[in-house]
């Protein structure tokens, strides 16, 4: 790989000159293509990319071989043509409207322009996100620089390199350049400085950072700390429980827990007896998910937050059973800090510790729980929302008011599709200008 001190004023000048020219003259359809050709290639496993993706993956993004396997999976059945052409249309019902006028309302044209040349940031906690990103810079034709984070160099790179083997005029908009946080140095600064758009993931202190530092005027499209949740109804407990216990286990697996989709706590609607016994077969089926789908290795600093979480709430349980002699405090433990359910009957906002560590809140009726998600806006991401049909509509109308921009099932919370509102906003129409031909 490039790196980062190398001459970036001319790396930098060359992407906004050769590289935005490239993708100029080649049409949309051309792009998703190309894009779609180069991302199909890691759902070939004897692909040599594919290859070397699931050898580097685990020991860069400290995840499991079978994880890394997973996610190479997941991510890349978004790359593909048919779900490229798919979240262009989601967002420019004309495609073409990417390459130049066409009709608009009122007998005027529109089209939408990228930029000359963008700065995504990337950050290192979910594989695969920096390459979904490049993806989209491509689509609407502006070249970028992409610094993955320290765990999502991988598939970033690999995906640059496929680019480049189909097609090396397009290998001229893009580059994957990875340097520690804070040492940049002067490519940092050019391309902070020459950026037209800056697109950054990460946590809050992150985003704040970037932007103070990018020029007045410059966009800044942020996706900041997000934590999700589930909620499950009666009805739903009682007819599917057990494939919900599965599902809700699945989705806090994947990632680790790490990812903006990760579910942190799930409030449950029921009979106590119900709601302890459902939280029960939550434990069992994360300790089934543990053996298919492996935890990677901890951090200390993470195992030692898993390691307090769990004695205090083994402690509390301990308490409530020696002053109340009640059960509705438990925690199960997987084994090596693999996973953690609790039973917590406190319904306050709890964000976890992570490391597959669940709480299961029991609640008396689950519009109690769009009041607590109020308060919580701002970090708030996808719900999982597990309730009969004629509750379903009524409930994500109340949620949608109180700020959730993605309401889904624990099946599908893990794997949002290419074409998903992130944050309520299309992926691509953060990325362009509009620009209006009035006649």
């Amino acid at each position: 790989m490039a790196e980062a001190g190398r001459d970036p004023v001319t790396r930098i000048a060359r992407l906004r000159g050769v590289g935005a020219e490239a993708l100029r003259l080649r049409p949309v359809t051309e792009l998703i293509r190309v894009l779609g050709g180069a991302g199909a290639r890691f759902l070939d496993r004897s692909d040599p990319l594919r290859v070397e993706a699931e050898a580097r993956m685990p020991e860069e993004a400290g995840v499991s071989p079978e994880m890394a396997r997973a996610i190479i999976e997941g991510m890349a059945r978004d790359w593909t043509a048919d779900r490229l052409e798919t979240l262009v249309r989601s967002e420019f019902a004309d495609p073409e409207v990417l390459d130049g006028p066409r009709p608009g309302p009122g007998g005027d044209r529109w089209m939408a322009m990228g930029d000359r040349f963008a700065f995504h940031i990337a950050s290192g906690s979910v594989p695969g996100v920096g390459a979904t990103s490049m993806l989209r810079s491509l689509l609407v034709k502006t070249p970028l620089l992409l610094k993955p984070g320290r765990g999502d160099r991988t598939l970033p790179q690999l995906l640059a390199r496929a680019i480049g083997e189909a097609d090396r005029e397009l290998a001229a908009a893009l580059e994957v350049i990875y340097w520690p946080g804070g040492a940049g140095g002067a490519l940092e600064e050019a391309a902070l400085d020459w950026a037209e758009r800056v697109v950054v993931y990460g946590g809050n202190d992150t985003v704040a950072e970037i932007h103070r530092r990018v020029r007045p005027g410059i966009p800044v499209v942020a996706y900041p700390h997000r934590v999700s949740v589930g909620m499950v109804g009666r009805t739903a407990l009682v007819e599917h429980g057990d494939v919900l216990a599965d599902s809700a286990a699945g989705a806090a697996a994947y990632f680790d827990q790490r990812g903006c989709v990760s579910p942190h706590m799930i409030w449950v609607e029921g009979d106590p007896e119900l709601v302890r016994g459902w939280a029960e077969g939550v434990a069992r089926a994360s300790e089934r998910w543990a053996a298919s789908l492996p935890p990677g290795p901890m951090e200390p600093d993470e195992a030692g937050r898993i390691q307090q979480r769990r004695a205090s709430l083994e402690l509390r349980a301990a308490v409530a059973a020696e002053e109340r002699g009640a059960a509705d405090c438990r925690v199960w433990a997987g084994k090596s800090l693999a996973w953690t359910v609790a039973l917590d009957p406190d319904p306050a906002f709890t964000p976890s510790c992570l490391g597959r560590t669940l709480l299961i809140k029991p609640i008396e009726a689950l519009t109690d729980v769009v009041g607590i998600l109020a308060e919580h806006s701002r970090v708030l991401q996808s719900v999982a929302l597990e309730v009969e049909t004629g509750r379903r509509d009524p409930l994500a109308a109340e949620l949608a008011r109180v700020g959730c921009t993605r309401i889904t099932t624990f099946a599908r919370q893990p794997w949002p599709p290419a074409w998903w509102k992130h944050d309520g906003r299309g992926p691509l129409e953060v990325l362009v200008r509009r620009v209006s031909l009035e006649e």
